[in-house]
């Protein structure tokens, strides 16, 4: 498995040839002004940096296969690592493609195109906040705020969906379905007593995130809704089930004959292995 620059060069050219086939085919319709190229040059320049957690490069320690499968995914959905709309994520031996939010917004606006943008924000303590429900849809977000008042705690978050026919619908979390949520995350932010770790990327930037996770809930309701015919949604769902299957094959191998301990999970740089100390939003 010892993949070299020129092998991964081989597998870069074969995904831009199995992409170009799909478009060729009518299969697939790529965003406007997305490259294909510019996306895996992108990429191709950011592998050999990305070590797993032995600090070993992912072009060496993950197959070519699962390489080429990243690769493929993030093509076929549109998305550019340089723009920050998706990241790589290695399991033991299988290199995984992630979305970010950005990410998330790119896809759900391909699944639906009648998408003008997606808005997120957060409602503080002390803020005038109110929506009226139609047949079971969030709509008429009224939300007025005082500067002062964001440094209050966060009450809820939500995400509202503008379409290009001017309708909007919003999805709205509570701080407790937000925390909920965070809890299923391997980076564990959330204590026992429902507190966040202050030390976590969710405690240091606590909108930030929070804004993250009602905009993947909102994207998420769309994709899922989608037609499975559409070659977007399947590589979507598909690559959302293969990171989730890869973190949980590694994780038993790791646990295997070994004890069980209770450590803190730091979030991590793939690229560099340090610990991120910027604000991820």
């Amino acid at each position: 498995m010892q993949n070299s620059i020129a092998v991964i060069s081989d597998i870069t050219t074969a995904v831009s040839t199995q992409v170009r086939g799909y478009v060729s085919h009518g299969t697939l319709q790529l965003p406007a002004n997305y490259s294909v190229d510019n996306a895996l040059k992108s990429a191709m320049l950011m592998l050999p940096d990305i070590k797993d957690k032995n600090k070993v490069p992912v072009t060496q320690s993950c197959t070519a296969d699962s390489i080429k499968g990243a690769l493929l995914s993030m093509c076929v959905q549109g998305l550019n690592p340089d723009k920050k709309q998706c990241y790589f994520l290695p399991y033991g031996e299988r290199l995984t493609m992630q979305r970010s939010y950005f990410g998330d917004i790119v896809v759900a606006k391909q699944v639906d195109p009648s998408i003008e943008d997606i808005y997120p924000a957060a409602v503080f303590k002390d803020d005038e906040f109110d929506y009226d429900i139609d047949r079971g849809k969030t709509t008429k977000i009224r939300h007025k705020q005082k500067p002062a008042n964001k440094n209050n705690p966060i009450e809820y978050a939500y995400a509202t969906i503008v379409y290009k026919d001017g309708r909007e619908v919003s999805t709205v979390m509570t701080w407790e379905q937000i925390k909920q949520s965070w809890k299923q995350s391997q980076a564990n932010p959330v204590n026992a007593d429902g507190s966040i770790k202050p030390d976590s990327t969710h405690g240091k930037y606590p909108e930030s995130m929070a804004l993250r996770t009602v905009v993947r809930r909102a994207c998420k309701a769309i994709i899922d809704s989608s037609d499975d015919s559409n070659l977007v949604v399947q590589f979507s769902r598909q690559s959302s089930d293969e990171a989730d299957a890869a973190a949980v094959e590694q994780e038993i191998k790791e646990n295997a004959n070994s004890e069980i301990i209770d450590a803190e999970f730091r979030d991590v740089d793939v690229a560099t292995g340090e610990v991120k100390e910027d604000d991820p939003f």
